[in-house]
């Protein structure tokens, strides 16, 4: 009977291989994949906000986190098993250009290429849910505004150690879905690390894309929104130091160790 699920060692060999596909395809079908990863995670971020939006006033905030989670996670699953390019999840190319597969340039433009197109799609998903007017439902505005505010009064060190901490899990995530062999095994693969990671209260540098233009964007319709909640802190205060726990925590803690682990050339190596 055929296994429904690959090795560790097996897993990174068909990441790898993947990474060399992603690296090496067509500059349009990068643009629209990161376009679509950027729907995605925010789809899952909308419907967080939007179920936990009084959810703590009834079930605590433990409970309400983890109900926040638990759809959030949507984003993830959308991503893996319908096919984008996420910015965080391919911090798992570095075992590919570690290899010497495809070159550091090839993956820093990689990377350029998907920030920006998850970006765009995530601030135009920010501008649909505002102009939907599904934010007048009640306290979802307030609350969608709150968790931007919380987002950009982080000190940078702290918004840099989160940040670590949400891509170990969401490339954990990503790992465990490579691994799975069948749509049920992926759909588990994605939930309990991304659930996990918002719980927790980690920082993802493309959920934030979401969450804090919305928070602007609701912020100019309610009086009395903290000064904090402005562009220059998304960008500087949020964005940036987020994006680099994010790479640091892919790259370091999942990329670079399952690498040293299963692909590294030892001395004496053929």
């Amino acid at each position: 009977m055929d296994k429904n699920f690959l090795t560790p060692a097996e897993t990174v060999r068909a990441i790898m291989e993947n990474g060399k596909r992603v690296a090496t395809q067509p500059l349009a079908r990068t643009v629209v994949l990161s376009l679509l990863a950027g729907f995605y995670i925010a789809f899952g971020a909308e419907l967080a906000t939007v179920v936990t939006a009084d959810a703590a006033a009834h079930v605590g905030q433990g409970i309400s986190r983890l109900l926040g989670g638990s759809v959030f996670s949507l984003g993830l699953m959308l991503v893996v098993i319908c096919g984008a390019e996420l910015f965080t999840g391919n911090s798992l190319l570095t075992k590919t250009a570690l290899l010497g597969e495809i070159t550091w340039l090839k993956l820093a433009e990689n990377w350029l290429v998907v920030i920006l197109g998850n970006f765009v799609g995530s601030l135009f998903f920010a501008w649909l849910m505002f102009r939907s007017n599904l934010w007048q439902a009640p306290h979802v505005a307030e609350h969608a505004i709150a968790i931007a505010t919380a987002k950009t009064k982080l000190p940078f060190d702290v918004a840099l150690v989160r940040g670590i901490l949400c891509n170990w899990l969401v490339c954990l995530a990503v790992f465990m879905a490579a691994a799975a062999r069948d749509i049920p095994g992926k759909i588990l693969a994605c939930y309990m690390p991304i659930m996990a990671f918002v719980a927790s209260g980690f920082e993802h540098s493309i959920a934030n894309m979401y969450f804090i233009p919305t928070g602007l964007f609701l912020a100019g319709q309610l009086p009395n929104s903290d000064p904090a909640l402005c562009w220059s802190n998304f960008f500087l205060g949020n964005l940036l130091p987020v994006t680099l726990g994010n790479i640091i925590g892919g790259v370091v803690f999942v990329g670079f160790a399952y690498w040293f682990i299963h692909l590294r050339r030892k001395k004496g190596d053929e």
